[in-house]
This record gives C-alpha cells, structure tokens and sequence, in this order.
C-alpha cells in the first residue's frame, strides 16, 4: 500500500506542478517555485517512507522499491518537455529545436538550488541530489538493461549534467532497443556532436548528421531533427540548405509565436547568406556603450523592438538576444508582428528600441539599460541602435 501512494504522490507531484506553472511563471522565480516543490515533497515522502520502514509497517526490499520510483519519477518530472534552442554554427542566432526536448527545466532545476530551509550552499545540494538520482539510476540500468525509456532518461540526465561521452553511450544503448524512436535518434545525434566538441558547441558533420537525417527519413516533421539538419547544413556553409530545413519548422509552431520568429529570422539569415532576397522588413545593428558594458551581464536579455512613430505603443515586431551576442545584427519584419493587425509593414515610419532586461521580463524596470534610434523606415536597412541609457 505505501508503494502505491508514494508512486502516487510523485505522479500528483507532476500534474500539480503542471497546472500550476502559468501561475508560477514570472521570470526566474518561477524555476525556483517548482524546484522547491518538487524537493519538498520529494523529502516528505522519502522522510515517510523511512519512518514505516523503521515503525516495521513497510518491509526493506518495498522501500527500497518505492524510493526507487520516487527517484525515477522526480528525474522525469524536472526533465519534462520544454521548448529548447541551438545555435547554427558560430553566429550565436537562436533556433528552436522543438517542444519534445527535455532541456531548459531541467537545466533551471539544476542550476536554481535547493528550498530555503536547506542550510549551506543551496545549488552543491540540488547538483549533488540529481547527481545521485542520476547515479542510481544507472546502476539500476546495469541490472535490467532492456529498460529502453530508461536509458533514454538516463541519456538526457547525463546531456544536462554535461557528461556527453556518457550520454552517447545511454542514448546508443537505448539506440539499439528502439532503432526507429526519431526523437531518441535526434538526441542522441545531437549527444554525439556536443561529445566531440568538447562539450562546447558541437560538431554535426559526419555520424551525428546521419542520425539527424535517419530520424527525418522516420519522422520527417521531428522538430529537434530538422533543426539539427539545418544546423549541419549552416556549418558547412550549405546556407540554401539550412534555410530549407528550417522553413520546414514554420507550419508545426504558432503563428507570431517567439519560436515562429527566432526560426524566420534564421531563415532569413541564411537566404541572405546563400544569396536569395530576404524578406523585407527593418534591419540594423544594435550595440552597447563603453560606459554601461560592465553593467550588464553576458547571460542578460536584450529585447529588440520597433514601434509607430505615430500610432500605439505597441511595439509591431520583437527580436531576442543575449548580451553576449551583442553587437547583434537584427532583422525585424511582419512575421515577427505582436497580433495580425498590427504588422510593421504598415507603418511608414517607426523607431528601433533596444533594451537590457535584467529580470527577462519584456516590460521596462528600473535599472535595465536601454538605447533608442532615430524615426527611420520601416523597411529601412542600415538601423544603428547604442544602448547608452540606465532606466531609473
């Protein structure tokens, strides 16, 4: 009976944290919300668990069992699908690779740290927990090594810890037991170029870019796949090729979406580079002072806006960067546009915003740096935004 509850529990952990995440979103605190919560009651049940074993109501081989499960299912729940991003080749231009991949919670888990009431440093607790789950699981992987979701789970909890060369081998073995999981293919191609890069930004050519390609022959509309196909494609310069694949991703994400506009401006990038017209719209530079460059930090937001000159406040079209990409060469257009009616075509003039947020959030907070340009075209071409301003 304790089996069942605390498999029970772990599974309420999930659909609760799940339903409550639209409430607990807002910038970094939301990270810290669902860690907490699922460690709490991580801690409690494992805290309840040993107190039947020790009161003599549960036998040692259940508790074992049930904590187990416990471990298994937190694993699955902090690597639950999330929308994740790559990078094609060195240009630092965010490309979704699709919303089945289990990256960015779990990698907010990790780095986040552990409940208030945990004394000592906070993120050695949280990385030393997941590193025993993870450890654990592996060992239980070596006593029935035919658990292909096990392996899987076990190739993304090595992808995020960092530990590629390990991650490949999971992903192989989980390879092996389902040779037409595309998505399994996809991860494990995308494991293998990181493994050879060093863990920085990978390699696709050769073996990881047959994988990518398997996965499409198997699932042609796999958005990781295409992604890493494109990816592939922009390293060796094959630029009309990446812009093929991830043209490809267009009608499998929502319309006006941030996904839909980080992959139609990296289309737009590499028809530019192949030579093809680009799509019209508003481009430019945008750049950041001597004098606030230390104030900013690599991993900051930067929000790149246009808005009317004369019309609402609404900004028309919105790109995203990181301050480590600056100076970034932005491309603004109507499929970047906030709602239908309101597209950048159909305002002659407007003025470019570009703006450092500290929290991530995309409105305006006292300390975020900012620069503005002059009134120019809406399909002008040569912008130059400074970030030179600190909102008070």
């Amino acid at each position: 009976m304790i089996l069942f509850w605390a498999i029970g529990g772990a599974l309420a952990v999930a659909v609760l944290v799940w339903v409550l995440r639209p409430l607990l979103w807002q910038g970094g605190r939301a990270a810290v919300s669902r860690k907490d919560t699922n460690i709490s009651i991580y801690r409690d049940q494992l805290r309840e668990l040993d107190a039947d074993l020790a009161a003599g109501t549960l036998a040692g081989e259940d508790q074992e069992r049930a904590r187990a499960e416990l471990e298994r299912r937190l694993l699955d729940d902090v690597a639950a699908p999330e929308t994740a991003t790559a990078r094609p080749g060195g240009r630092g231009v965010a490309l979704v690779v699709g919303a089945a991949i289990p990256v960015l919670a779990f990698t907010l888990y990790l780095l986040v740290g552990s409940p208030a009431a945990v004394q000592g440093d906070p993120n050695a607790v949280a990385s030393a927990q997941i590193e025993a789950m993870v450890n654990r699981l592996a060992a239980r992987l070596r006593d029935n090594p035919d658990d292909t979701d096990g392996w899987k789970l076990l190739g993304r909890s090595y992808s995020i810890l960092g530990r590629y060369r390990e991650a490949v081998d999971a992903y192989a073995k989980a390879a092996v037991r389902a040779p037409r999981d595309a998505s399994l293919l996809a991860d494990f191609a995308d494991a293998l170029a990181m493994a050879r890069g060093g863990g920085g930004a990978g390699n696709l050519q050769g073996e990881p870019e047959k994988l990518v390609l398997r996965a499409l022959e198997l699932e042609p509309n796999n958005l990781k796949a295409l992604a890493l196909a494109g990816t592939a494609a922009f390293e060796r310069k094959d630029y009309a090729g990446a812009a093929a694949y991830w043209e490809r991703m267009l009608p499998h994400v929502a319309p006006g979406s941030e996904d839909a506009r980080a992959i139609q401006q990296n289309v737009s990038e590499a028809k530019s580079l192949a030579g093809a017209k680009p799509a019209a719209g508003l481009r430019g530079t945008v750049s950041i002072s001597r004098q606030l460059k230390d104030k900013a930090a690599p991993d900051d937001t930067v929000f790149v806006f246009a808005r009317a000159v004369d019309g609402p406040p609404m900004p028309l079209a919105v790109a995203r960067t990181r301050v480590r990409d600056l100076p970034y060469r932005f491309q603004l257009d109507d499929s970047m546009a906030m709602t239908p009616a309101m597209k950048l075509s159909a305002f002659p003039k407007v003025v470019v915003a570009a703006r450092v947020s500290k929290s991530g959030n995309a409105a305006a907070q006292p300390g975020d740096l900012q620069g503005t340009s002059a009134p120019v075209a809406s399909d002008a071409s040569a912008v130059n935004v400074v970030i030179d301003t600190q909102l008070k």
